[in-house]
């Protein structure tokens, strides 16, 4: 895979993304939004960590919609356009192109955190310390690893499919509601934890807010880590395999761009 290719996908993304009114939206205005609906849901909640569901709540719900909407709804769009096939077709591997565009965007997203903490600091003063800059920084790259591939298992899954806009906002809620992105997921149906722990972004998002929690059990943190480390190579292992799939039933079929 040509880094080259990797880092000119990734730039060219994010341009055209950030042209897109409603990805603007998404990435400027919902986490301010959010970040103020959160507060006024936790403020009198009595839990001393509500600071850390606010901010953290804030960015990350906007930050998956960002994702979400925009990787997988690449797919869609350049079907719209008439390009999916030939990114197939041409020379450059359809995968390094995807991962590019994948990463361009949750480069991006990662804004929405920064709008959050400020949203929180400057309305509601409230503040984060963080426990380890260290941690944190190792977190938040293990988070945009996490992103990245059920934004490629996801985006490979919806490769083939004429019903790409329905599955995106089928899979927004759910997602966030599993995943724990602004509330403890102990809260939901003992039948859907084993769900929410199969998921990466859970483990992610418990190691974000461990960053914030004082003091931090370094052993704690090492657990989860592995785990996510863990599940993202299954993610990743699954999505190769899928990809080889949709690429064989492609040569077959060729109607990429038929909707």
């Amino acid at each position: 895979m040509s880094l080259r290719v990797l880092v000119s996908s990734m730039l060219v993304q994010m341009k055209k993304s950030f042209a897109r009114p409603m990805f603007r939206v998404c990435l400027l205005i919902e986490p301010i939004a959010n970040t103020i609906l959160l507060y006024y849901m936790f403020r009198h909640s009595g839990r001393s960590d509500f600071g850390t569901y606010v901010i953290l709540g804030g960015g990350l719900t906007s930050l998956w919609e960002v994702i979400l909407f925009s990787s997988a709804g690449d797919i869609n769009r350049e079907r719209y356009s008439g390009t999916l096939s030939l990114l197939f077709a041409m020379p450059t591997p359809f995968p390094a192109i995807l991962l590019g565009k994948i990463m361009g965007n949750t480069v991006l997203s990662f804004i929405t955190l920064i709008l959050s903490y400020a949203t929180a600091r400057i309305l509601f003063g409230l503040t984060l310390a963080v426990s380890s800059i260290g941690l944190l920084i190792a977190a938040l790259v293990m988070a945009a690893i996490s992103f990245v591939v059920i934004s490629m298992f996801l985006a490979y899954a919806l490769t083939l499919s004429r019903r790409t806009v329905l599955y995106m906002n089928c899979l927004n809620f759910p997602i966030f509601l599993l995943c724990g992105f602004a509330f403890p997921i102990e809260i939901l149906p003992q039948w859907a934890l084993p769900l929410s722990y199969a998921l990466p972004p859970t483990w992610a998002i418990r190691l974000l807010r461990m960053c914030f929690v004082s003091p931090m059990d370094p052993l704690l943190f090492g657990e989860y880590s592995l785990i996510l480390a863990g599940e993202i190579v299954v993610f990743a292992f699954f999505a190769v395999l899928l990809y080889r799939v949709i690429d064989r039933q492609v040569r077959i079929r060729a109607s990429l761009e038929v909707f």
